[in-house]
C-alpha cells in the first residue's frame, strides 16, 4: 500500500493540540480506511502516514470527544504501528503514539503534573507470554522461587488520577500524557464511589496520589440509552466513551447523571511515615478497601506463582462476559514493592507488570491473492488479500503473510479457505489453512524469484536472502522503488529532519524528474518549485531554509538516514561518537566495528558492505559538494562522567525533592559520574534526603559508611 501525506497543521506544540483544516481530515479519514483495509505496511513512508493518522484521531478522541474511529479500528492502527515499528525500530518517531502515553489533554481544562509518571502496560496473549514475563521478572530480581502477583480485572473505561492532602480529596485529574493531565476536580466529586475524605493518616501517610478506572455499569448504560432513545436523543457509542466523555464535560451535573464509578486499584506516590511502611501491592488494595474506596476486592487474586496467575486469567477469560463491567483483560503484578523497584521500568512501561489480554475472535475467509511490497532496502512483503470478513469491530481484506517462510509453515495456497484472527483485538493473523476443504482449484503459493515491482521483466532482478534472514530482498533497485523510498526515509523526521517535505512532497519531486537519489535534494531548482500548483514564492522559500538547516545536521542523523540495513539511531550515535568524517567507516573492518559496544556481526557486515560501494561513497561525496556535514560535531561526541566529582560512587534519592524532580535528580547524578541505585544496603555510597524521608534514611542512619546530604547539599556539589 502507498498513501499520500497530509501536512498537519499544529498551532500550539506545548499543548500538542492539533487543528486540522476539514480538507486535511477528508484526507485523513481516507487514509484511516487504507490502512484499515490492508492492515499490513512495511515501508517507511506508510508508517509516516500512519503516524499522522494516529494523531490526528487521537486530536479527534481526546480533545475535540468526537471520534471517527470505533475503539476497536484505533486499537488495530495503533498496534499495527507497533508491529511494524517492531519489525524496523529504525522507523521510529520521536513523536510516534508509541513513545509516549496517549494524552488526553486539552486547552479547556487546566493541566496538572502527576505525582509520580503512569505509564503503559505491555500486553499479552496466553500462558507461554506470561511465563515468559515470570522468568524475566526472576532474572531482573534474581529470585529463584515462586513470585506472588497480584491479579486483577482490566477495566476499559476512563483512567483517574486523583490527590488526597491531610485526608482531603484536593485534586482530580485524567491521565493525559502520563506526566501531566487535565484537573476535573469538579466532576471527579460527583462519582459517588470517590470518597471526598480518606484516613490515610491513620496509615501515617500524609499525601497520596490513587489511580483507578472511571467506567459505567453494562446494565447502566443500557438503562441511560434507552431513555435517551425515548427522547429522541444521540445514544451514546459505548460505556467507555461515555464514562471518558463524562469525565470532561464542562458541566459537573452532566458529569453525576451519567451513573459513573470508579475502581481504584493502585496507590501511586505517598508521602509521610507510613509511605515506606507499605511493602506490597495486596496490601495497598488492603487499605484502599479499608479508607473506603471501591476496589477490585472480589475481582483480583493473590497467586503464590504465575501458573495459578494464568489459572486465574483463564477463569476470567470464561466469565467476562457475565461480569457487569466491560474488561479487556486481566493486569497482571509483582505484589512485593522491593520486587518492582529491582525490576524496575522504562521510559514506557514498568518491567513489573503486564496486561493479559483476552483471546481475539476468529473468523474463516478465502485467500483470493498474494501481492506484494517493497521497502527501502528491498524487503520484499507478501500481503494476503482475503474476501473481507468482519472481525472483532473491523473488517479485515489483507493480512501480512510476513515472508516465504511463513507461507510454507502455514501451507497457504491461493483460494484456501483460511482461520484468521485478531491477536489481542488487534493486528489480523493467519492461523492456519484448512488443507481437507480443498477443491482441488487451489494454487501453490510460488515466492517471486526477481523482484515482482520492477515492471522491466526483459531485465529481472534476482531476488536475495542472507543466511540469517526470512526475507528476500531486491538487491540492485532499476526500476527506483527503492531510490524513493531511501529519499522519503532521509527526509524524515528521525533523520535529516527537513521540515516541509514529506511523503507526497517527495513522491512529486520524483515524478517531475527532480529527485532521483538522496543528494538531489541539495541541488533543487527553487523557482521551479515556486511555480508548482500550492507552493509559490513563500512555500519555496520555506522549502530552501529547511533544506539548508539539515545541511548543518550532526553526523549520526547522516548515518540513520543513509538507511543502510539493521543501523537504527542507537547504532548511528555509536559510530558518530567513534570517527571524524563517515567516509572513515570506510577504513574499519568487521572485526574492529564489533569491538563497539552493542554493534553485532550483521550490523557491522552491513556497515562494511555499504561502504564498499563506489556508488555509496560517490553519494558521500555529492552530499559533502552540495555542503551537507559529514564531520562528527559537538553533539555526535561521547558523553563521559568517568572523572566527575562523584565518579565511583552510588546514590539514592529519598522523600520528597523541592527544586527538581526524581529522575531529573538521578540525570544529574549521573553527569557528576554517580550511579543511581534503588535500596539501601552496605553498597550505597551517598543518600539524598528531601522532606518527609521515611525508613530509607532510618536505614541509611544505621550504616556508617553512607554520607546522608540534604538536597541544597547535593546541588552545590554541581556547582
Amino acid at each position: 500500500m502507498c498513501c499520500s501525506q497530509d501536512l498537519i497543521n499544529c498551532e500550539s506544540k506545548e499543548s500538542q493540540t492539533l487543528k486540522y483544516k476539514v480538507k486535511d481530515q477528508k484526507r485523513l479519514n481516507d487514509l484511516t480506511r487504507q490502512f484499515l483495509e490492508s492492515q499490513s505496511i512495511s515501508t517507511k513512508p506508510d508508517y509516516e502516514s500512519l503516524v499522522d493518522v494516529l494523531h490526528f484521531h487521537e486530536w479527534r478522541y481526546y480533545v475535540k470527544d468526537d471520534p471517527l474511529l470505533a475503539d476497536g479500528e484505533y486499537d488495530t492502527l495503533f498496534n499495527l504501528l507497533k508491529s511494524i515499528e517492531k519489525e524496523n525500530p529504525n522507523f521510529i518517531r520521536v513523536d510516534s503514539p508509541t513513545q509516549r502515553v496517549g494524552s488526553d489533554l486539552s486547552s479547556d481544562f487546566p493541566t496538572v503534573i502527576h505525582m509520580s509518571p503512569m505509564l503503559s502496560l505491555p500486553n499479552s496473549y496466553n500462558g507461554d507470554d506470561l511465563r515468559d514475563f515470570d522468568k524475566q521478572i526472576k532474572k531482573l530480581t534474581a529470585v529463584e522461587g515462586d513470585i506472588e502477583y497480584v491479579v486483577e480485572p482490566k477495566f476499559d473505561g476512563g483512567t483517574v488520577v486523583l490527590i488526597y492532602e491531610d485526608d482531603t480529596l484536593i485534586r482530580g485529574a485524567t491521565r493525559g500524557n502520563g506526566t501531566a493531565g487535565d484537573e476535573i476536580t469538579h466532576n471527579i466529586k460527583t462519582i459517588k464511589s470517590i470518597p471526598l475524605t480518606a484516613h490515610f493518616s491513620d496509615h501515617g501517610i500524609m499525601k497520596a496520589e490513587v489511580r483507578g478506572e472511571a467506567i459505567i455499569r453494562k446494565d447502566r448504560f443500557d438503562a441511560m440509552n434507552a431513555e435517551r432513545e425515548k427522547k429522541g436523543e444521540v445514544l451514546f457509542a459505548n460505556p467507555r466513551n461515555t464514562a471518558t466523555g463524562g469525565l470532561r464535560t464542562k458541566n459537573p451535573s452532566e458529569t453525576a447523571v451519567r451513573n459513573i464509578d470508579a475502581f481504584i486499584y493502585q496507590i501511586a506516590a505517598a508521602e509521610g511515615e507510613g509511605a515506606d511502611q507499605i511493602s506490597n501491592h495486596a496490601e495497598s488494595i488492603k487499605i484502599l478497601d479499608s479508607l473506603g474506596f471501591k476496589v477490585p476486592r472480589n475481582e483480583s487474586k493473590l497467586c503464590v506463582n504465575i501458573d495459578e496467575v494464568i489459572e486465574y486469567c483463564k477463569t476470567w477469560e470464561a466469565k467476562r462476559e457475565a461480569y457487569p463491567y466491560e474488561i479487556d483483560g486481566m493486569v497482571v503484578k509483582v505484589s512485593s514493592y522491593l520486587l518492582q523497584q529491582k525490576a524496575g521500568e522504562t521510559s514506557h512501561h514498568p518491567r513489573w507488570a503486564m496486561a493479559y489480554k483476552f483471546k481475539a475472535k476468529q473468523a474463516t475467509t478465502t485467500l483470493e491473492q498474494v501481492v506484494y511490497q517493497v521497502g527501502k532496502i528491498g524487503t520484499i512483503t507478501p500481503v494476503a488479500k482475503v474476501r473481507p470478513v468482519a472481525l472483532a469491530g473491523v473488517t479485515v481484506s489483507s493480512i501480512s503473510l510476513h515472508n516465504e517462510d511463513f507461507i510454507n509453515q502455514k501451507d497457504l495456497y491461493l483460494n484456501d479457505t483460511i482461520l484468521i484472527e485478531r491477536a489481542g483485538d488487534v493486528i489480523p493473523y493467519v492461523v492456519k489453512s484448512f488443507a481437507e476443504l480443498r477443491k482441488g482449484h487451489e494454487k501453490k503459493i510460488n515466492f517471486p524469484k526477481t523482484c515482482p515491482i520492477n515492471s522491466n521483466q526483459e531485465n529481472p532482478i534476482n531476488l536475495v536472502r542472507d543466511e540469517n534472514e526470512a526475507a528476500w530482498r531486491c538487491p540492485t533497485c532499476v526500476c527506483g522503488s527503492q531510490d524513493l523510498q531511501r529519499m522519503i526515509f532521509f527526509v524524515s523526521k528521525d533523520a535529516m529532519n527537513i521540515d516541509g517535505m514529506g511523503k507526497s512532497i517527495v513522491e512529486k519531486f520524483h515524478e517531475l524528474g527532480w529527485l532521483r537519489d538522496i543528494s538531489d535534494i541539495y541541488n533543487l531548482n527553487y523557482e521551479k518549485i515556486a511555480q508548482l500548483e500550492g507552493f509559490g514564492e513563500r512555500s519555496a522559500e520555506k522549502l530552501q531554509k529547511a533544506i539548508e538547516k539539515s545541511k548543518a545536521n550532526p553526523l549520526h542523523r547522516l548515518l540513520f538516514g543513509l538507511g543502510i540495513h539493521h543501523l537504527g539511531q542507537r547504532a548511528a550515535k555509536i559510530f558518530s561518537a567513534e570517527i571524524k568524517h563517515a567516509r572513515d567507516l570506510a577504513n574499519w573492518s568487521i572485526d574492529q566495528l564489533q569491538e563497539l559496544k552493542d554493534i553485532g556481526p550483521v550490523l557491522a557486515r552491513n556497515v562494511v558492505e555499504w561502504f564498499t560501494e563506489a556508488k555509496n561513497i560517490e553519494l558521500l561525496d555529492r552530499l559533502e559538494s552540495g555542503g551537507v556535514n559529514l564531520l562528527q560535531t559537538e553533539s555526535d561526541m561521547p558523553k563521559d562522567f568517568s572523572d566527575g566529582p562523584l565518579a565511583g560512587k552510588t546514590i539514592l534519592f529519598t522523600g520528597t525533592l523541592k527544586h527538581m524532580g526524581r529522575k531529573e535528580a538521578q540525570k544529574i547524578a549521573e553527569e557528576l559520574g554517580a550511579k543511581n541505585i534503588s535500596a539501601v544496603s552496605k553498597n550505597l555510597n551517598i543518600l539524598v534526603v528531601g522532606e518527609k524521608a521515611g525508613s530509607k534514611l532510618k536505614k541509611a542512619e544505621k550504616i556508617q559508611t553512607v554520607e546522608i546530604l540534604t538536597e541544597e547539599e547535593f546541588l552545590k556539589i554541581r556547582g
